[in-house]
């Protein structure tokens, strides 16, 4: 069991460096040559390169907004690590690691010189998709994804989506003092397709009620409570046809955590039923994640 999780998280990880990198192409071909400043901690970063090199005048062959982000990263990240799963943050490492390498990589030429309206849409669409599945695949790219995840742990009413609106506007504000209107609105026309991707991409806020009946309890209860590490409520049943007794197992969890639980389930017992209610209304102790 354990081995073929190992192959699964490797084949996730490679599939998270895939879409990486079509998130650094996005930005350097398409979003930094068109003026365009990402929203979250990584368009902050970018402000900062901006300020170091038109203000400054630091010369440098790279867009040094990635080597900045990833500093960033890194106190937040020692900080998640005692606070949220290990093998989140795995992942998320090798996924920012790998991202700044192909920022760094990947020269800043214009694929639509002159359309920088066209620029927007298609870099947004591309940044979104590629962040929304590294998500679904149980990564980050870093950033304000983690720390609106660490406020999630401590305040219910509180989303990743809440953190980000609240910095974007700074970012945007700081973006008018010291540029044009223009690079304002095409940055909000950036960030509005890009966020509305991510949401089309990755369901991470789509709650689902999984209820497993099963004859084989004891090791699918361990492997979801110490995997998934979520809760489960059981209850004894009887089938009306065979008057064999089973159990049944309720599960909440987000819709991206499906692939593991069925597999979990399989493992132990291929003949279990698996029903699923989705897009349900959560209220309570239900943790989201990313």
């Amino acid at each position: 069991m354990k081995e073929k999780l190992l192959l699964n998280e490797s084949g996730k990880t490679a599939q998270c460096v895939v879409a990486v990198m079509a998130y650094a192409l996005g930005i350097n071909l398409l979003a930094v040559p068109s003026g365009i400043y990402c929203g979250g901690l990584f368009g902050l970063c970018q402000l900062f390169r901006t300020v170091l090199v038109e203000y400054f005048g630091l010369t440098i062959h790279f867009d040094i907004a990635s080597v900045i982000y990833y500093a960033l990263n890194v106190p937040i990240l020692i900080f998640a690590w005692f606070k949220i799963s290990r093998r989140f943050l795995v992942k998320t490492v090798i996924t920012l690691s790998f991202m700044t390498l192909f920022l760094a990589m990947i020269p800043t030429w214009g694929l639509l010189p002159g359309d920088r309206m066209a620029s927007c849409v298609v870099s947004g669409i591309i940044c979104g998709t590629s962040t929304g599945v590294i998500l679904r695949l149980g990564s980050s790219a870093g950033g304000f994804d983690i720390i609106g995840l660490l406020l999630i742990m401590r305040r219910r009413d509180m989303s990743v989506g809440k953190v980000s609106l609240l910095m974007n506007a700074l970012l945007f504000l700081l973006c008018g003092f010291i540029f044009d209107i223009q690079v304002v609105i095409y940055s909000m026309i950036y960030t509005a397709v890009y966020s509305f991707t991510v949401d089309k991409v990755h369901y991470q806020n789509i709650a689902v009620e999984a209820k497993i009946i099963t004859k084989k309890t004891g090791a699918i209860e361990q492997d979801i409570m110490t995997q998934l590490q979520r809760g489960i409520t059981k209850w004894n049943c009887v089938g009306s046809y065979t008057g064999a007794e089973s159990h049944v197992l309720c599960v909440l969890l987000s819709k991206y955590e499906l692939p593991q639980l069925r597999q979990i389930v399989r493992y132990y017992d291929p003949d279990a039923f698996i029903v699923l209610n989705e897009n349900v209304h959560v209220q309570g102790n239900f943790l989201k994640r990313l």
